[in-house]
């Protein structure tokens, strides 16, 4: 016989089309077909699904989650009625932002049908999040569905179930209606891949919609899901909530499920990595949060931690004040002027209700060396692992692969011994830290969520402002406060360092103009509730965003 010879390996340029290909055709089975945005439209297409959709539509994709679930819940509107609309929106979004992996329309309704039969049936819900459409980030595993995490090498990879918190979100009635894009490696602060391209920010294209979730952060801005599904373990959640003016939550390690997820082992914690939710409300951060937590996740998850949800109540007094501790830079980059005006801004409105609030500043505690520590030990393997996913379809690196990877001087193989180290700097820096926080006494940080609002893309470069937090494990959620103003500038202040000098020359006045400007809020490890709690109480005494987005 003769020898059997090896099938030529696909060009990668062929599996890319393939997968733009399946995700039109996802698109395409919607009926009737979803209204195509113009070609002419404006830098910010933030308001362009409004003027494409019908009334209803537009009144149902615009409640906030927690709305929404209260008519679905109550049987005012119907699981199919609303799932057709966001599968609509969604669809738009796509067509503007390049934001989707696949629509999912004949699983979505067909979930949405039985929903409605079960509350015909028994005149109730199903459960807690009855007919509430849910996005989910692909690498997130869905049975039968591909799992790629950004790789062009894994096309081919099909999940076999779908991962804990679907199954959770599931049982508790929760409809997915669409698959978000990811960027390749999942370590950008920016959503490319070679697969699908480049997902831009809704608000003006030529800037990023942040990563790694920034397909669930454009989708969510633009109306096509109130409520989604990301990770995080350097920023992925709270950096793309703040480049699309959304809310962010990233939780404490091992509170949400992650099992049967594309990234990494549940369990394995040189850097936690964590599932979380994005939104266009608080409430849906909390909402999300609670109804898993409260399923007790941990009897099936082994690794998660046995804490159940507990609610916080915020009532603070002039004798017991809720105490804000206000981190305006990390000592190592000056965040633009938009991010110091809204720190500035919000700030001033806390200082307003009184000593009720006690504000005092909150020094950085050796951030720089927090980022020698963590990029340490995001890549053990020297980044082997990645390079063979890349080298094995031979598409090419992005570049911000190249540069959190191949340019990073901390990437390198650890030894048993290396890596035994690091971990131990590991601790030893979160143990100073606890004590930093400590001596400072405060509930919460109000910090930047990123050095500056979304910058151009193949930038994002500068991950401190919420890397910090992921080395800590603090949670930390994003709100959005106002918009880059006309006029806005540079203010005569030292440079901090080099990185600091590197994130001035991204400054572009003219073309950040009218974006998002975000900040974040920050507590202790397993503060979960605590910190958002209080984010919806600063939302109600002081009103966020405390300018418009539209």
């Amino acid at each position: 016989m003769p020898p059997s010879r090896a099938l030529p390996k696909r060009p990668w340029q062929d599996i890319a089309k393939e997968a733009q290909e399946h995700r039109d055709s996802t698109i395409s089975q919607l009926s009737p077909p979803a209204p195509k945005a113009p070609s002419d439209h404006p830098k910010n297409v933030v308001s362009i699904p409004e003027t494409l959709l019908d009334e209803n539509e537009i009144r149902i994709t615009n409640l906030p989650p927690e709305a929404l679930l209260e008519a679905l819940l109550a049987g005012h509107l119907s699981a199919v009625e609303v799932t057709t609309a966001y599968l609509r929106r969604a669809a738009i979004a796509q067509g503007l932002t390049n934001c989707l992996t696949e629509l999912l329309p004949s699983l979505a309704l067909s979930r949405a049908q039985e929903l409605d039969k079960y509350f015909s049936t028994h005149q109730k819900p199903i459960g807690p999040l009855h007919g509430l459409p849910i996005s989910v980030k692909e690498h997130i595993g869905f049975k039968g569905l591909r799992c790629t995490t950004g790789y062009v090498s894994h096309w081919d990879n099909i999940s076999k179930e779908d991962a804990h918190v679907l199954q959770t979100l599931s049982t508790a009635g929760a409809v997915f209606h669409c698959r978000t894009t990811v960027p390749q490696t999942m370590m950008h602060l920016e959503t490319d891949s070679n697969l699908y391209g480049v997902t831009v920010n809704p608000y003006n294209p030529n800037l990023t919609s942040g990563g790694s979730s920034g397909g669930e952060g454009a989708l969510v801005a633009l109306g096509g899901s109130c409520l989604g599904i990301g990770s995080d373990v350097g920023g992925s959640i709270r950096n793309p909530a703040a480049n699309c003016g959304i809310y962010g939550f990233k939780p404490t390690a091992f509170r949400i499920p992650t099992d049967g997820w594309g990234y990494m082992m549940a369990g394995a914690d040189t850097v936690e990595s964590v599932l979380g939710p994005l939104s266009t409300s608080l409430a849906g951060l909390t909402l999300f949060m609670r109804t898993i937590i409260s399923t007790s996740p941990w009897l099936t998850e082994p690794a998660l931690i046995p804490l159940p949800w507990r609610p916080v109540s915020i009532n603070p007094t002039p004798s017991s004040p809720l105490r804000i501790g206000i981190l305006s830079h990390d000592a190592v980059v000056r965040p633009h002027p938009p991010i110091s005006r809204a720190l500035s801004l919000l700030t001033s409105r806390l200082r307003s209700l009184g000593p009720a609030v006690q504000l005092s500043p909150f020094p950085p505690y050796l951030h720089d060396e927090a980022w020698a520590i963590l990029s340490s030990l995001y890549f053990t393997d020297g980044g082997a692992a990645d390079a063979e996913a890349i080298a094995a379809s031979g598409e090419p690196w992005r570049p911000l692969s190249t540069h959190i990877i191949k340019d990073n001087s901390c990437v390198k193989k650890l030894s048993v011994g290396e890596l035994t180290y690091w971990l131990e700097e590991r601790e030893a820096y979160r143990k100073e830290y606890a004590a930093h926080w400590n001596k400072l006494g405060v509930d919460v940080v109000l910090c930047p969520a990123g050095p500056g609002v979304a910058p151009r893309h193949n930038s994002a470069r500068y991950w401190g402002y919420t890397s910090q937090w992921n080395l800590l494990d603090y949670p930390g959620v994003v709100v959005p406060v106002c918009r880059v103003e006309k006029g806005e500038d540079w203010v005569g202040e030292e440079e901090l360092s080099g990185l600091d000098k590197e994130n001035r020359e991204l400054w572009d006045a003219e073309e950040f103009e009218g974006m998002p400007v975000a900040l974040q809020l920050v507590g202790r490890r397993f503060e979960d509730e605590k910190v958002l709690a209080i984010a919806e109480w600063i939302q109600k005494k002081v009103g966020l965003p405390i300018e418009g987005f539209r």
